[in-house]
């Protein structure tokens, strides 16, 4: 279709309810006598109609339900990142079975996910509460490169845990991951290929909203050997374990005189965010010293560019992140030791814990004060 003078990026919304259609296309597209920060193409009611107006209207970023009649959100995602790939942000239910659904386009290549309002909020009150989330995950979408990202075509085949998993004691070696835009589907490949018996925890902050951080440590739990949890106030830090910080809470480690313990708070954000990777980082680089490593995923932003987290540091490389800003912030801070492709990244972090738990062994690590 002939190009509009409005240089404002375009967006197409797919929603089966007409209401909440109405509420986006106000936020995104500005209301009546308003121009929002986004021109609004074009509206779909289900799957099929949103596929068939990707290539009619080319929109630059899709906002997309994933309970749609005649095809549903994950199948129309299938079509769209095969066909015509470009950024999908998922305005999903924020509780219930929904949540599951939402991991799961997350890894069939969506790169956000923004909460619904709540079914019995006034349009009004509705459109109040979702408008500065909205418009931040559109913006962020349109920093995306999707070009490169590997659909996960089929979930794979759940793994089971071995028994011996919930007998492991405290951990003396921590991993520390960062992730926003892109992170879940980065992490569904990063996470299932962690090694179990290093005497290893792994802690992961992901920028996500309250209620989906749950799923996200149920889906990785499904598909690794690693048990992975979303972390509790107080919990102990359990080898062969990788804790999910909770969409609204920071995660620090904290010592104690039966070892290592998670902390969660709500102070206020870091960077605009919260949880925040670098009270993760710094916590962990104060608790666990040379005996840990910082690994930085995908994300828009500096968060968790912090020096590293007290060992070794991990970038994910440009080519394959979805949005290099995370990485690159913590490569300039100079706390990196390699920047990988994301295929490449646990084989490394498996060496630096072999390599660090040996020098703790030989009396060479430890703690900083």
């Amino acid at each position: 279709m002939p190009k509009s003078s409005d240089a404002r990026p375009t967006v197409l919304v797919a929603d089966d309810s007409a209401l909440i259609r109405r509420i986006l296309v106000d936020v995104l597209g500005g209301g009546e006598g308003e121009e929002g920060p986004f021109r609004v193409v074009a509206t779909a009611r289900d799957g099929v109609d949103a596929v068939r107006k990707v290539h009619q209207y080319d929109p630059d970023v899709i906002t997309l339900d994933l309970e749609m009649p005649e095809l549903d959100g994950l199948g129309a995602i299938g079509y769209i990142m095969s066909e015509s790939p470009r950024p999908i942000v998922v305005v999903s239910a924020h509780a219930g079975p929904g949540t599951a659904t939402a991991i799961r386009a997350l890894e069939l290549g969506a790169v956000e996910i923004v909460a619904k309002p709540p079914p019995d909020a006034s349009g009004r009150a509705a459109l109040a509460g979702l408008a500065p989330e909205l418009i931040a995950a559109v913006r962020r979408a349109l920093a995306a490169d999707v070009s490169h990202v590997k659909v996960m075509a089929r979930p794979p085949a759940p793994v089971a845990h071995p028994p011996e998993l919930a007998l492991r004691g405290r951990a003396t070696l921590a991993v520390a991951v960062a992730a926003s835009t892109g992170g879940p589907r980065a992490l569904a490949d990063l996470v299932p290929h962690l090694p179990t018996g290093r005497n290893a925890a792994v802690l992961i902050v992901q920028h996500m909203p309250p209620k989906f951080t749950r799923s996200l440590a149920e889906r990785l739990d499904s598909m690794s050997r690693l048990r992975v949890v979303e972390a509790a106030d107080g919990a102990p830090i359990v080898a062969d374990t990788a804790y999910v910080a909770p969409g609204d809470y920071h995660m620090r480690v904290r010592p104690s005189s039966d070892g290592p313990v998670i902390t969660l708070d709500q102070t206020p954000t870091v960077w605009g965010v919260r949880p925040a990777a670098d009270h993760l980082f710094r916590s962990v680089a104060q608790v666990f010293g040379a005996k840990s490593v910082g690994v930085v995923l995908t994300g828009m932003g500096r968060d968790g560019a912090v020096h590293d987290a007290g060992g070794g540091g991990v970038a994910q490389d440009r080519d394959s992140a979805v949005i290099y800003g995370m990485p690159n912030a913590a490569v300039q801070a100079g706390g990196v030791d390699a920047v990988l492709p994301l295929g490449q990244i646990a084989d490394r972090v498996a060496a630096e814990l072999t390599r660090r738990g040996a020098v703790a062994r030989a009396g060479g690590g430890g703690s900083r004060p």
